[in-house]
């Protein structure tokens, strides 16, 4: 009787979800063209190097001129991914790929997110975070977002499963799979390359077993992920003789994150690719209609140059420049009421004004979802206390456990704040919150016992 309540419950979770997210899907079909709610620039590079690959100009993952340092800005999974469905679907259009990715997002980030509360934290816990997942505007947009940010989600909350089933049994082969689907995340986004760290650390600090048990686990999961890594890296210094594991963007990212600040301003910084390539036109004696991008000619060399630049700006006003993480630390957490500037959008809230075609705009279905999104209005201002009581009573429950969740969470919050971030760069983090959100019904139970 438990376990059939239990699958009721979770099939009415991802009912609610796929009732949220196929109202965001609407919304976002009808967006896709709008630059202020989708990145047409950054997916119009993935698709010109994905139809490449379908026309054999472009290799699928070798660079044969290594003067094109510009192939080496984005890893090649998600050009990859999009030739698939294009060749598969017959339709090279965004809007197939988002069509896919909107199908797997809501099975495979609801799995995930149930699967790693349940895992560590029990079902009440893993139930609450199933409908907490369901109601979320972040993770219902970037679930309908065609963007290599999805996928990425997908292999970091994979491992991260796999890292607690490794904590909990203290097996090296959990942690070694833990750590080779890290790799593969980076295959798609490269910012969580150095969780692979933070994972070591995790496994080294809070797993309950010997130390030589605990060394070799922190080794397994790092090695799983640089043997993934590997031949990007290797195939990077081969091409360009140089090392650029993450294909030159820090740089790009620092820069221009500086010049989304007033004193970065005051000091020539600029945010905005258009901005930054009209300064280094200028600065290379390049005509204002020469044909340049961030990273070509010569990309590797410029972007150590930006990087050099603001580490130096950086050095020099280093309280300044912690109080500018601090706020873009705030901005990502910052899912309520009006958002802060250059962190992205944290999604919408359904309405039938914004979802629903003409003719359905009124009515008992109109009703229901405007409720709907009422629901999760008030979802996003108690989110973060209730995630941050879910910690409290996490760290009650099973304090290792919450320490290995935490990590990934830190790491994009801190780390991930040292150059400009947006909210779908952090996708796991609110991901994770979710199952400690989860975890503060698990207070109610303890209080009842």
């Amino acid at each position: 009787m438990r376990n059939r309540n239990r699958l009721l419950l979770l099939f009415a979770a991802l009912l609610l979800a796929f009732c949220v997210r196929g109202l965001t899907f609407q919304f976002m079909r009808a967006h896709l063209n709008d630059a202020a709610w989708f990145q047409v620039g950054s997916y119009a590079k993935f698709e010109r190097q994905a139809h490449g690959f379908l026309d054999g100009t472009h290799r699928l993952f070798w660079i044969d001129d290594p003067t094109r340092t510009d192939f080496a800005q984005y890893p090649p999974a998600f050009p990859a991914l999009l030739a698939l469905i294009y060749k598969v679907g017959g339709d090279s259009s965004p809007y197939t790929v988002q069509w896919v990715q909107w199908i797997a997002d809501s099975i495979v980030s609801f799995v995930l997110v149930t699967g790693i509360a349940v895992t560590a934290f029990g079902w009440r816990a893993g139930i609450a975070s199933s409908f907490l997942f369901a109601l979320s505007p972040v993770l219902a947009m970037y679930g309908a977002y065609p963007s290599s940010d999805a996928p990425t989600l997908w292999f970091v909350l994979a491992g991260c499963w796999l890292l607690v089933l490794a904590a909990k049994r203290t097996s090296v082969w959990l942690a070694l799979v833990a750590g080779i689907l890290l790799g593969i995340a980076c295959w798609f986004r490269v910012n969580p390359l150095y969780l692979c760290v933070g994972w070591a650390f995790a496994l080294l600090a809070f797993t309950q077993s010997t130390w030589r048990r605990r060394l070799t686990m922190a080794g397994a999961s790092l090695l799983g992920t640089v043997l993934v890594i590997a031949p990007i890296v290797v195939r990077n210094y081969v091409v360009f003789s140089d090392f650029p594991p993450t294909g030159g963007t820090i740089g790009t990212n620092l820069w221009e994150g500086l010049g989304e600040t007033e004193l970065g301003r005051q000091n020539g910084f600029l945010f905005g690719d258009d901005k930054l390539l009209e300064r280094e036109r200028a600065k290379l004696g390049f005509t204002a209609d020469a044909s340049i991008s961030l990273h070509w000619p010569d990309g590797i060399r410029r972007d150590r140059e930006r990087r050099r630049e603001s580490l130096d700006f950086i050095k020099q006003h280093p309280i300044w420049y912690a109080g500018v993480m601090l706020g873009r630390m705030w901005s990502m957490l910052k899912i309520a009421g009006k958002p802060r500037p250059y962190s992205g959008s944290s999604g919408i809230n359904v309405t039938s004004s914004k979802c629903l075609p003409p003719e359905r705009k009124g009515g008992v279905l109109a009703l229901a979802v405007n409720v709907l999104g009422m629901i999760q209005s008030v979802g996003r201002y108690v989110f973060l206390p209730l995630a941050v009581f879910g910690i409290f009573v996490a760290v009650r429950t099973d304090w290792r456990l919450s320490c290995v969740l935490l990590v990934t969470i830190l790491y994009y919050l801190v780390p991930g704040s040292a150059a400009h971030t947006e909210i779908r760069y952090v996708l796991p983090m609110h991901a994770l919150l979710i199952v400690f959100a989860g975890c503060a019904f698990n207070f109610q139970r303890r209080r009842s016992q």
